[in-house]
């Protein structure tokens, strides 16, 4: 209407046109609540055969989520109502919560994308790398990354993970000299840093900058900024939330770690394209960054920059936090069970006999060490829930169903405890993961690194990290609960405690 205007030739006065502006936002406005009214519609009529808890009139569930208890609260609804129920976040978003291994069978054998309402928020920082690619190209980047995790190439990460190991260890030596009781999450999470910027990046300590560690900061910044706007309902439209401090910091973290990706890449590239010049090969091993420019599709074309730096940011952000969670709520286990503890040290000082590397031989011999890795897994999962949005309708075991389209939440926190499937869950007994009682349990009973075709490309390399910083941590240090400071649990995009974890350590060396 205001363009009729501009070419009719009229004049248009500054009330008009703030009128038609005015009216013209009101427009788009009511058409946007009538999309978003029918697609909550759809969502209520695909969910109508699934009782679940009341939620609120606007916010659904996600003020009881992201406060604290929020885990006691799924629980309490998972023994509640069977199988799965109806999950809210605000007015216009609604998963089918599942906890059941048939449930997650039935969607995640197959290879459905993620919800798209949960994970386009990640698109600003880590782009369309694999965690969200869909189709043909998530094919495509799947077969092209493969190789970035064969043993091969994995074998070398294990003194890059001992290095940054005993460098948080010393840091523990000079702590406990002053107080016994160490918060190791914070510690944990910049080993695990340090160690994938080695991995990714092939930086060493003595070469890191400063731009590493402003990257460090930003990295932190970001998963939790991430977090928190995924559980604030307002921070749901990319509008309000640019406008907010929250949003502006999130832009402002988001180009400090791609610019500092961008320079790393232009700077192998530059020293690639050097050595061929040379004929003169550094001999070194190769990083993830190495594995990406030398991958070619079924066209012989390399990856793009953009698509490089979206599967490095995927890397850091998916090989970062559910590290920290994981080692972190592993020692916390280790140090609430000390018989198991003894076991596991005991152990590693048989295959390490006096050494006090640990090498890549080493790895398949901590048969006891791999058992209780595993029970923590099943009883803290790092990422306690995952997302899909169905490609296809999918029926469940028992009969009842959601169309293409239906959001589904995969709970694997209230999964790995579900009574139907683990005796006694919440007691940690390692010997659930022997062969002999492993044999009959449901396939999709524990689903760590999730599973089906969208399972987690870098678990060999996780469990490889999870051994070797375990074992040298037991080595060097006897862990005990501080019972002053009980962890909190909190549900997150990973699995934290809201007030870190605080544990006492006793030096051994």
């Amino acid at each position: 209407m205001v363009l009729s205007w501009l070419a009719s030739g009229l004049p248009l006065s500054l009330p008009r046109l703030c009128l038609w502006s005015a009216a013209l936002v009101l427009a788009l406005g009511i058409l946007q609540l009538t999309r978003l009214l029918a697609r909550r519609q759809k969502l209520l009529r695909a969910l109508d055969s699934f009782p679940g808890p009341p939620t609120h009139w606007l916010l659904g569930h996600a003020n009881e989520i992201k406060d604290g208890g929020g885990l006691d609260k799924i629980m309490t609804w998972a023994n509640t109502y069977p199988s799965a129920h109806p999950l809210w976040f605000g007015k216009f978003i609604g998963f089918l919560n599942i906890y059941d291994p048939d449930y997650a069978k039935a969607v995640y054998s197959r290879g459905d994308p993620k919800a798209w309402d949960v994970y386009s928020f990640f698109l600003p920082w880590i782009g369309n790398g694999l965690l969200v690619l869909d189709g043909p190209k998530w094919f495509q980047h799947r077969k092209l990354l493969t190789p970035a995790f064969h043993n091969e190439v994995l074998k070398p990460y294990v003194g890059l993970f001992a290095e940054s190991t005993h460098a948080m260890l010393d840091k523990w030596k000079e702590k406990v000299s002053v107080n016994k009781s160490v918060e190791i999450f914070s510690d944990v999470g910049f080993m695990a840093l340090d160690t994938l910027m080695k991995c990714i990046f092939g930086k060493t300590s003595k070469g890191q900058t400063q731009s590493d560690m402003d990257y460090y900061l930003a990295i932190a910044d970001l998963t939790l900024l991430m977090q928190e706007r995924i559980f604030t309902f307002q921070y749901h439209n990319d509008f309000l939330y640019w406008l907010t401090p929250h949003g502006r910091n999130f832009m402002r973290a988001c180009k400090i770690a791609h610019d500092h990706t961008d320079k790393v890449i232009r700077e192998r590239k530059a020293a690639l394209n050097e050595e061929k010049l040379d004929k003169t090969p550094k001999k070194r091993h190769l990083d993830f960054l190495d594995i990406l420019l030398g991958v070619k599709d079924e066209n012989k074309t390399n990856l793009s920059d953009m698509d490089l730096r979206a599967e490095v940011d995927t890397f850091m952000f998916e090989g970062h936090d559910t590290t920290t969670s994981s080692l972190s709520w592993f020692l916390y286990c280790m140090a609430l069970y000390p018989e198991h503890q003894d076991r596991c040290r005991k152990e590693i000082q048989e295959i390490l006999q006096g050494r006090d590397a640990v090498q890549w031989e080493d790895l398949a011999k901590m048969t006891y060490l791999t058992l209780c890795i595993k029970e923590s897994f099943r009883l803290y999962p790092a990422v306690p829930q995952v997302y899909r949005q169905l490609s296809k309708p999918v029926t469940f075991a028992d009969g009842r169903s959601l169309p293409e389209g239906g959001l589904v939440s995969l709970h694997i926190y209230a999964l790995h405890r579900n009574p139907a499937v683990w005796p006694d869950p919440e007691v940690f007994d390692p010997q659930r993961f022997t062969p002999e009682n492993s044999s009959g349990r449901h396939p999709f009973a524990f689903m760590p690194f999730s599973a089906g075709p969208r399972n987690c490309i870098g678990q060999h390399f996780a469990m490889m990290e999870m051994k070797v910083v375990t074992a040298l941590c037991l080595l060097n240090f006897e862990f005990s609960p501080d019972l002053t400071q009980p962890p909190i649990k909190q549900l997150q995009l990973i699995l934290r405690s809201k007030n870190g974890i605080h544990l006492n350590l006793k030096r051994l060396t």
